[in-house]
């Protein structure tokens, strides 16, 4: 089915009496008489990139965070800006429906007014809009993480997700969650399942160090050619178990990524060199100054955008597309012979309100969740509070985990991981145990009770805070600070490792690096025993009936934190 610019119009008139925005007002709501997906043709290319879905086939609700802290050279630089901060630094503004996909800021007000985001639904009628305007010359690319977040992801071992893949045209792909589900899974998945094709320049066998997967492609649009690079998330085995992938290596191998530019340039005579990342921002800015002749890096992993215009770095452009369906990204480039000429890029946030949903997609996504609607449906509780996880610190949904798993199994404290999927619920919301699944849904949720010394904490607390702020990019592997229930501390992302962490307090008393402690978590890192995180979680939910979360464990930042523009609420913490 190919959908014209006509068509599309058409349609959106059509879906009014459905409750989407008829085609006055989509140009009404977006601030001025124009269609943010009409776009005057340039160049002889098109990139459409999207990353980080989560296996989110529905809109959902998503805030983006109110911390987001920099170190180093990263200090107040993009993507390290949030709230206000992001909006003067793209010149957006606030309230409208781009400073609703860019900020935090009054938050459950746009919700209301604009809607859900993302949906593959959605994103499919996009999709064939442009792919009947630019027909050949388009290019469409998943930068991973698209098979899990979800509970029918996880329940179908990720076939849902690949199934909605091939119907809306990926044709290259990168990874990192996907990882999870087992190297049997993927090899399958990918061999006889996935019409795109998978791209990994760092995945080495162990101990030959032979590519598991083909490190790139070279695409041949109109005469020209673009090779597309793959970068899987390099710091796989350490962050998911590395029992469930034995025999792959993973790095990031910058000295093969310049082996890989420099065979496409050369051998290949390619044209324009397209990296599709899950490096990270951070990481991918690193990269691009150290390996020459990659002109656009697609990257993705750390839920982070940098739009509406690309980040230089010599002459690499680098975008993220945020995540949960949230944001597509087009690069219409005019591609010479054996150069990029010009370029043009365009960010475009999906508020499914906006846009109809594909009609073959969304029957498609109909059909994949009937048999599970009932599980998927079942009413947990209501929250009264805005219920968030994406944020440097415990996010609000995370808090509720905590306090779930230290009341469950009746310990002092708990540990939750700093995922970054996982969506928003607003308040007045039913928790339904699809909702709780989207924040829980893994291979290895098995919750543990864990007695560790004072000095074990803190052991812990400095090494997942070296991993997320450390100067070095090359030593940050994403995600956020581990969640805490119950334990508070001193923070200070500026120093190293052993010295950010202090004056921790554990219920409010003195921690003693001898004593040990009962500590409640999941997600580990080895083959353990225990209850499914979820279940435990959702016996807490029936019984408390109404969630409000009053108290939420954050650290105290250190002074030198005033001033820093990856804080939009300064006040939530005690600097």
């Amino acid at each position: 089915m190919h959908l014209s610019r006509r068509d599309f119009l058409q349609l959106m008139g059509a879906a009014g009496a459905a409750g989407f925005l008829t085609p006055g007002a989509i140009k009404a709501a977006w601030g001025g008489e124009r269609d943010p997906y009409d776009i005057p043709p340039y160049g002889n290319v098109s990139l459409l990139h999207m990353t980080d879905s989560h296996a989110q086939l529905l809109p959902v609700w998503w805030r983006e965070p109110g911390t987001n802290i920099g170190v180093g050279k990263a200090w107040n630089q993009t993507p390290h800006l949030v709230g206000n901060w992001k909006l003067r630094y793209y010149g957006v503004k606030a309230g409208t429906p781009e400073g609703y996909a860019l900020s935090c800021l009054d938050y459950d007000t746009l919700a209301h007014r604009y809607g859900k985001i993302g949906g593959y639904a959605h994103i499919a009628s996009i999709v064939k809009r442009f792919r009947n305007d630019l027909g050949d010359r388009m290019i469409f690319l998943d930068g991973g993480d698209s098979w899990q977040g979800s509970a029918t992801s996880l329940w179908t071992k990720a076939a849902d997700m690949v199934g909605a893949q091939n119907l809306l045209g990926v044709e290259y792909f990168v990874g990192h969650w996907e990882f999870t589900y087992g190297q049997d899974r993927v090899n399958y998945l990918i061999k006889h399942r996935l019409k795109a094709q998978f791209l990994a320049q760092n995945v080495f066998t162990i101990p030959w160090q032979e590519p598991v997967f083909t490190p790139y492609a070279i695409h041949e649009v109109r005469g020209y050619k673009v090779a597309i690079i793959g970068q899987a998330f390099p710091f796989t085995p350490i962050a998911n178990p590395a029992y469930l992938i034995p025999d792959w290596g993973f790095a990031i191998h910058t000295g093969h990524m310049q082996k890989m530019v420099n065979e496409c340039r050369e051998h290949h005579k390619a044209d324009v060199v397209v990296v599709l990342s899950h490096n990270g921002a951070d990481v991918d800015k690193k990269m691009a100054g150290l390996v020459k002749g990659i002109d656009i890096i697609l990257g993705g992993h750390t839920h982070e955008i940098m739009g509406p215009r690309p980040f230089r770095v010599n002459d690499t452009l680098i975008v993220n597309t945020s995540t949960n369906g949230k944001v597509l990204a087009r690069f219409d480039l005019d591609v010479g012979k054996g150069r990029l000429n010009g370029w043009r890029y365009h960010f475009l946030p999906v508020i499914a309100s906006f846009v109809p949903a594909d009609p073959d997609m969304a029957a498609y996504i109909r059909e994949a969740r009937a048999p599970y609607l009932a599980r998927l449906g079942e009413p947990l509780a209501t929250t009264e509070s805005l219920l968030y996880r994406r944020d440097n610190f415990n996010g609000t949904f995370d808090q509720v985990i905590c306090n779930a798993l230290r009341e469950e199994l009746d310990c002092e404290a708990a540990f939750s991981p700093g995922f970054r999927w996982g969506y928003c619920k607003l308040p007045g919301e039913t928790i339904t145990m699809e909702d709780l699944m989207a924040q829980t849904a893994i291979t290895y949720p098995e919750a543990t009770i864990t007695e560790y010394t004072g000095g074990e904490i803190k052991n812990i607390l400095e090494q997942v805070a070296d991993n997320i702020f450390n100067k070095d990019p090359y030593y940050i592997q994403g995600g956020d600070m581990i969640r805490v229930g119950h334990i508070d501390y001193t923070f200070n992302p500026n120093e190293t490792i052993g010295r950010r962490c202090s004056d921790i307090r554990i219920n409010g008393k003195q921690m003693s690096r001898t004593k040990k402690y009962k500590i409640a978590g999941w997600a580990a890192m080895t083959r353990v025993e225990g209850k499914a995180v979820w279940d435990l979680v959702a016996n807490y939910l029936r019984r408390e009936k109404t969630v409000r979360v009053d108290r939420v464990d954050l650290p105290r930042l250190t002074r030198n934190m005033r001033g820093n523009h990856g804080i939009a609420f300064p006040g939530k913490y005690k600097i």
